[in-house]
């Protein structure tokens, strides 16, 4: 067999070789597998500055969650940039005759912006923040979620996945110390944040006082609870809160919530990350208002 100039190999050889890597950065582009963590990856992520954003805007990406922001009419779009592979999964038909500015770019453009650490999937959308809501937003729903300055944008993100999951009314955090909408947030949740009202308030004593008004019995889960969760739900309407990853409940919220519970684990670990903690307890309150 003829060999060519590329270090003994053979001209096919060489030829699969180039498929195979073209094969694995599409699958790299989709999303489908990580970018090898390599120095110069490292050095590109630590150079990486993120650029300039308007208060009044925010940029989200991943496919599931922009198609979950494109079919929210709540949502105010800015601009929608995409790759020609992403437009196609996300059925977006021509582009052309698309109701917002649309600009086709390549995956490096929006490593760019977004950085490369982002698994955007080939598609950023730029859009207005979603309307603030408040305590009045609430749902119908017996089951409510609220959180204690829970700060990592990952876990407040998967916790409003399990909460749309769980069919939860709403998610309630404190404005400071609690991330705000975005990318982040929004890639975590996977198309959740469009589908249940992320309600901030400023002072949680006070909501949770109208959370009691409002019918709702609030159990905070403490790993050192009297009682375990199962015990601990009463009535038809239930308001579990938790506490910040560390740290847990504050004071000043043990001290409002009706009834403090722990979950019992057997094993030798008794305690969870806060968003595994909030889909467990989902689960039993669901049991208890028969759901």
């Amino acid at each position: 067999m003829s060999k060519d100039d590329t270090g003994g190999r053979s001209a096919k050889d060489t030829h699969y070789a180039k498929l195979r890597r073209a094969h694995r950065d599409q699958r790299r582009d989709k999303g489908e597998i990580p970018t090898p963590k390599d120095d110069r990856r490292r050095r590109a992520a630590e150079a990486w500055k993120p650029p300039a954003v308007a208060p009044d805007q925010v940029h989200l990406y991943g496919l599931h969650t922009v198609r979950a922001a494109l079919d929210n009419p709540e949502r105010t779009i800015v601009r929608l940039s995409v790759t020609l592979n992403a437009a196609q999964r996300l059925g977006l038909g021509e582009l052309s005759g698309l109701p917002y500015p649309v600009e086709t770019v390549q995956p490096s453009d929006l490593d760019r912006i977004l950085g490369p650490e982002a698994i955007h999937q080939g598609v950023m959308l730029e859009t207005r923040p979603l309307p603030i809501r408040r305590l009045d937003a609430l749902k119908d729903s017996p089951l409510l979620l609220v959180l204690d300055q829970v700060t990592d944008p990952h876990n407040v993100g998967a916790i409003m996945r399990s909460a749309v999951a769980f069919g939860a009314g709403a998610l309630i955090t404190t404005m400071r110390h609690s991330p705000t909408e975005s990318g982040v947030l929004a890639k975590t949740a996977s198309g959740a944040l469009e589908l249940i009202p992320y309600i901030q308030i400023t002072n949680l004593s006070d909501a949770l006082e109208e959370l009691h008004r409002l019918g709702f019995q609030t159990v905070g889960l403490d790993s050192e609870g009297p009682a375990p969760l199962e015990q601990a739900l009463e009535g038809g309407r239930i308001a579990l809160v938790l506490g910040s990853e560390g740290k847990g409940l504050r004071q000043k919220t043990r001290s409002t919530c009706k009834a403090l519970a722990r979950l019992d684990m057997p094993g030798a670990i008794k305690s969870l990350n806060v968003s595994n903690a909030a889909a467990i307890a989902m689960y039993a309150a669901r049991r208890h208002l028969g759901l």
